[in-house]
């Protein structure tokens, strides 16, 4: 019947338009806001100023020495010296095997039984103390690095150390504060200190 049929005009419309709502919606959230250009700005500003602010180190006095300066002499003695410590032997006391109070902090003592196996050096028994086993005398008491330590209570203590051969160690009796405030003058000084709380990266 012609009466009942739909006119043109109050037809949907196609399924192409209808997604064409939405898409402002969409440019609008994709779009920078107002502010963005000034924030770059100051972004582009911020990232001028950090090169200057690294740029600029904050350290006072010379810088601490990592090692002591010492003669190739020296420097050959401690070499050899690593080398003896690596092929020294464990020294223990007799019969630590067997009793727990007496191995347990690796003590030593000459034994000097009249029978004692250790004391005449039969070789299924553990070595006897000697000075053959003894570091060269020159770089004895040195640390690895070299130096030399210095134990410091004080900051008159500081004044009497060298720097370049010399390091410092801070007594353990000395509390937190007091700590902080040698570590501090040592580092002004270019001290090397070998017990240190803060570890300073600016050392040469």
């Amino acid at each position: 019947m012609p009466e009942e049929e739909t006119p043109p005009e109050t037809k949907a419309p196609p399924p192409e338009e209808a997604p064409a709502a939405p898409a402002p919606a969409r440019r609008r959230a994709k779009a920078p806001p107002k502010e963005a250009p000034e924030a770059k700005e100051e972004a582009a500003s911020a990232g001028a100023s950090a090169p200057e602010e690294k740029s600029a180190p904050k350290e006072e006095g010379p810088r601490a020495p990592r090692r002591a300066e010492l003669p190739a002499e020296k420097r050959a003695l401690l070499r050899a010296r690593d080398d003896l410590d690596r092929r020294r032997p464990r020294f223990g006391r007799q019969a630590r095997y067997r009793y727990y109070r007496i191995g347990r902090d690796m003590a030593w003592r000459r034994p000097r039984g009249l029978q004692s196996k250790q004391r005449r050096h039969y070789g299924y028994r553990p070595k006897v103390v000697r000075v053959g086993y003894r570091s060269p005398a020159r770089v004895r008491g040195l640390v690895p690095s070299g130096f030399r330590p210095v134990l410091v209570s004080t900051s008159k203590d500081l004044e009497k150390i060298d720097a370049k051969v010399e390091a410092a160690i801070i007594a353990r009796t000395i509390g937190t504060r007091r700590r902080l405030v040698l570590e501090e003058a040592a580092r002004k000084k270019g001290i090397h200190v070998l017990n240190p709380i803060v570890k300073s990266e600016g050392e040469a």
